[in-house]
C-alpha cells in the first residue's frame, strides 16, 4: 500500500524542482544576450550562481527521494 505522506512529499519535491527550473529558465534570455567581449557583471554572476545552486539542490533532492522510494519498493 502506498504511503500518502510519501506521495505528497514526492509531489512537493517535484513542484520545488520545477519552480527552480522556471527561475533558471527566466535567466535564459539574459545569458543569451551577454556580449562575449564585455563579460558578465558580478551581480548577474551572483544571481546565476544562486539560481543554479537552488536548481541543482532541488533536482538532487528529488532524485534522492526517488531512489529512496525505489529502494523501499524493492525491499
Amino acid at each position: 500500500m502506498a504511503d500518502p505522506n510519501e506521495i505528497d512529499a514526492l509531489k512537493a519535491s517535484m513542484r520545488g524542482t520545477l519552480s527552480a527550473a522556471d527561475v533558471l529558465r527566466s535567466l535564459h534570455a539574459k545569458v543569451e544576450a551577454l556580449d562575449a567581449l564585455a563579460g558578465i557583471t558580478p551581480e548577474d554572476l551572483e544571481e546565476l550562481g544562486r539560481v543554479t545552486l537552488a536548481h541543482a539542490v532541488a533536482a538532487q533532492a528529488l532524485r534522492g527521494f526517488v531512489e529512496t522510494m525505489r529502494t523501499r519498493q524493492d525491499a
